[in-house]
């Protein structure tokens, strides 16, 4: 499912980077169900100051769990939010809204963006590029549905820590040449 523009090279370069990274090095065994299943709601967001976000960010919960068909929503922000200093003030504030909305517990966070840093690490190294998406995003998960997949899913508190050596295996220069190469396939007008 894809947000109301037809065609849009975030939406599509988001939809790469799902395919090339998150599922094709398994980053989220949970994704390549909802992406084959066509469950991923994108919505393209025009916006760059955070109140607007915010406001946009509640109506895309109040879509999600009026859509019991969607499992989750990826907000790709073309333009805004490119410092990942102002982007994780977005998230902040969005995490705090999240309980005052009333929907703790339904919803939780998840974060990608280009400059994605963990704290204490350096910005090149490779652990980074688990979170790194050609454009800033929230993601927005159903906590049940988390829930119900951990279940069933050997060891999922080695997610991160696979994921992290994986990424060291592949290194910093793999990430970097595939998402250019994703920015080149689907390049902004």
């Amino acid at each position: 499912m894809t947000s109301k523009n037809n065609y849009s090279p975030a939406i599509d370069a988001t939809k790469a980077w799902l395919a090339e990274i998150i599922i094709g090095l398994n980053f989220c065994p949970f994704a390549k169900k909802e992406f084959v299943n066509n469950t991923i709601y994108y919505h393209q967001s025009a916006t760059s100051q955070v109140k607007p976000a915010l406001h946009e960010f509640i109506e895309q919960c109040h879509y999600l769990q009026k859509h019991d068909e969607i499992e989750t929503t990826l907000i790709v922000y073309n333009d805004g939010f490119r410092h990942f200093e102002r982007y994780l003030d977005l998230v902040d504030y969005a995490n705090d809204l999240l309980i005052e909305s009333g929907f703790e517990g339904i919803f939780q966070l998840a974060t990608m963006h280009p400059e994605y840093c963990f704290a204490g690490e350096d910005f090149n190294e490779p652990s980074n590029f688990t979170n790194r998406s050609p454009y800033p995003m929230l993601h927005i998960i159903r906590e049940a549905s988390m829930e119900k997949v951990l279940s069933v899913y050997k060891e999922p508190e080695k997610i991160p820590e696979n994921n992290i050596a994986l990424a060291e295996k592949k290194g910093s220069d793999y990430f970097e040449q595939v998402l250019q190469m994703i920015h080149q396939k689907h390049p902004q007008n």
